[in-house]
C-alpha cells in the first residue's frame, strides 16, 4: 500500500531575484528539510529528480533553490509542483505512527474476522486521526485501544471488536 513518493513540501512563489522558491511544508516538522539536497518534482502529474539547497527553515515556510532554477520567472513555473521523496528518504517514524499515504488503501477487519473494507481517507481533526472506511461506510478515531495490529507493509488493519462496536460510526 505503501506510496511511490512522499509529498513533503508544495511550491507556492518564487522568492528573491536569484530563481530560489518559497515552500510550504506539508510535514509535521519542516526541519526534516534541514540537510535534503536531492528530492523529486512533481509537477503537471510527471516526477522529475532534483538536487537543491535549503537556504532557511521557519515552522511555516522552506526557502530553497533548486538545481536549474535561477530566475524569479523559471521560479514562477514551479508554482503548485510538490516536493516529493522517495520511500528510502522519509523521515522515520515513532512507534505506532504511519503515513496517512500508507494507510489508505488499507483492508479492514476486526479481531472476530468481520471485513469492513480499504481506508479510503484519514481526517486530521487535532485530536486523534479518525479512518474512513469505504467512503464513509464506517468511521474509527485512531485510538491505540481501538487499534489491534496495523500493518501497512502487507496493507492490513485490525481493530479490536468490542472497542470497535463501543467507538466506530457505522453508516445507518
Amino acid at each position: 500500500m505503501s506510496a511511490a513518493y512522499y509529498r513533503i513540501g508544495v511550491i507556492v512563489r518564487p522568492h528573491g531575484v536569484h530563481g530560489a522558491v518559497k515552500t510550504e511544508p506539508l510535514t509535521d516538522s519542516s526541519k526534516r528539510f534541514r540537510g535534503l539536497t536531492e528530492a523529486f518534482l512533481e509537477l503537471h502529474g510527471e516526477m522529475r529528480p532534483v538536487q537543491l539547497s535549503v537556504a532557511s527553515v521557519a515552522p511555516d515556510a522552506v526557502i530553497l533553490t533548486i538545481e536549474g532554477c535561477e530566475t524569479p520567472e523559471q521560479a514562477n513555473t514551479l508554482r503548485g509542483a510538490y516536493l516529493c521523496v522517495d520511500k528510502a528518504h522519509r523521515v522515520k517514524l515513532p512507534k505506532d505512527t504511519y503515513f496517512v499515504t500508507d494507510l489508505i488503501g488499507c483492508e479492514t477487519f476486526d479481531t472476530d474476522g468481520n471485513a469492513y473494507g480499504k481506508i479510503t481517507e484519514v481526517y486530521e481533526t487535532g485530536a486523534n486521526d479518525v479512518y474512513e472506511i469505504e467512503h464513509g461506510k464506517l468511521m474509527v478515531p485512531a485510538l491505540k485501544r481501538v487499534l489491534h495490529e496495523v500493518d501497512t507493509d502487507n496493507g492490513r488493519v485490525t481493530f479490536d471488536a468490542a472497542v470497535l462496536k463501543e467507538v466506530g460510526l457505522f453508516e445507518d
